[in-house]
Order: C-alpha cells, then structure tokens, then sequence
C-alpha cells in the first residue's frame, strides 16, 4: 500500500465525499464534547485569553443586536456572548408564544426571547456546559425573568413532548453538533406543525478536509464542524421543514489559526428561518 501524501486537489475532492451532517465516523463524540465544554465554561468565566471567536455586547451589537434590546437584559450574560448573527427579526416572536433555545449559553438569546414572548410567554434554554447553564439560572432568579427556565441536556436529545414549542432558535451551536441531522429531527418534532425555526451558525463554502474535520479544538472553535451550506440547508428540509431566507452575516473570527481555515473552506455566517410543514 502506498504511503504517499494525498495531493491538496485529491484531498479537496475526497472531502466532498465524507458525510456531511453526520460526523459521527470522523470524531469521539465523548472526546468533543468534553473540548466543548472547556472552551465554552472558558466563555462563562469571561476568560477570553484563548479563544478563536469574539464574544460580549461589541459582537452583539456588530452581528445586529438592537442596543435597547442589550440594555434589557442582564449585563453579565451579555458579556458572555458567543453568537456569530442575529436571527430575532427571522423569528418574529410574538407575545405569548413558547420558545426553546438550543444552547442557551449564559442566557443572552432566552432573555431576549423573554422580552419578546412577554410574561404570558415561556422560554426554555437547554445546554450541556454545567457553568453556563449555573450562571444562566443565577441571572434569572436575580434579575426575575420568571417565564424563562434553563435545562442541562443535549440538543440532539431533546426532554420535551412532541410540539411543544411554537418557535425553536440556535446562536452558533448547531455546529458545534456531529449530528446535525439529529438536531433538526428534534427541533422539527417539538415544534407544533407551522413552529418556525430561526437559527444563526457557521457554515463553509466547500466540504473540508478529513484531518480538518477530526481536529476536535478546531470543532470546538466554531470551525471544523462548518458543512457546506447547501448541506446545511439540505438537512433542515429533510427533517421536515421549508426553508425560507437565508442571509451572510458580518461575522468574522479572531485567531489567526480560525481565519486561516476560513479562508481555505470559505467559512462563514448565516441567518435563516424555517417553517415545519410535516
């Protein structure tokens, strides 16, 4: 057998023939996520030292987050911020719809689904980084957004009762996810048929590498989970839902080893919004 390198172009083609929305073939699943949630208790402690992303109220303002909507909610969440887009004006939340946020993080997007969804509303914001959702619940109860209630679970595994929710939104975290195709079959089955689907994330212009795909820090790091857009949209239609506008993000990374990647794969940010049909 040889053991001759892969030429670049020989590898770029092998690249689009990996499974795409399931990964589970190319990483530990255990392994990555406990790279995850490093990182991202990293993000609840507002360390920022090695971080490949932005975080806090700049990047919420910079991706689209309304001012007056930042200075409603509490401070401490926002400066844990790690969405890549905006995607409220997608979700059109209405008073007293309920909506389930799929890594709620520190709590950012389910308190601003809270001043949305009024207290004739309720949010539920799951995650599985133990200090995230701690200081989630430690905000809530302090600052009394009594309709909003945080959950530690997976996103691709879902506690709740089939349509539950009439909205489900995600900032940045379903890439983070080997299964994707499993967390949309989620979100599809808890939303109540017509729940739309809002969600902000990182995708990539072409299929990457294998030994970009196995590299569980740069997963960890927003990147190496990214699947082609196309993919990416394929897998919410096949899960049952009708996509509706998708628009790129003024979203860039900030190390240098991230911006390297997205400039091989043409990674890059989305909002979009869906409808279950099915």
């Amino acid at each position: 057998m040889s053991t001759d390198p892969i030429a670049p172009e020989d590898e770029m083609a092998l690249a689009a023939k990996l499974p795409q929305a399931d990964a589970s073939s190319l990483v530990d699943r255990e392994v990555l996520e406990a790279q995850v949630q490093d990182m991202y208790r990293q993000v609840a402690r507002e360390d920022e030292a090695q971080l490949h992303f932005a975080v806090g109220r700049q990047l919420a303002l910079r991706v689209g987050y309304p001012s007056e909507l930042l200075d409603a909610i509490p401070a401490e969440a926002l400066a844990s911020f790690a969405g890549v887009g905006y995607h409220f004006d997608l979700a059109a939340l209405a008073p007293g719809e309920k909506v389930l946020d799929l890594g709620a993080g520190s709590g950012t997007d389910a308190f601003c689904a809270a001043l949305q969804v009024g207290a004739s509303g309720s949010v539920v914001g799951v995650d599985f980084t133990d200090e995230q959702i701690e200081k989630a619940m430690r905000l809530r109860d302090r600052d009394g957004f009594g309709q909003v209630e945080f959950l530690e679970a997976s996103i691709d595994d879902l506690p709740f009762e089939d349509a539950a929710f009439d909205v489900v939104i995600s900032n940045g975290v379903v890439n983070l996810s080997p299964v994707k195709h499993r967390v949309f079959a989620e979100a599809a089955r808890v939303l109540r048929r017509g729940g739309r689907l809002a969600v902000a994330d990182i995708v990539s212009g072409r299929a990457l590498k294998e030994r970009t795909r196995r590299n569980v820090e740069l997963w960890a790091a927003c990147i190496a989970g990214a699947i082609p857009r196309r993919s990416y949209i394929d897998t919410i239609e096949a899960a049952g839902f009708r996509v509706g506008e998708a628009r790129t993000n003024d979203y860039d990374f900030i190390s240098e080893r991230a911006l390297d990647a997205c400039s091989t794969y043409g990674v890059e940010s989305i909002s979009l919004t869906a409808v279950r049909e099915t």
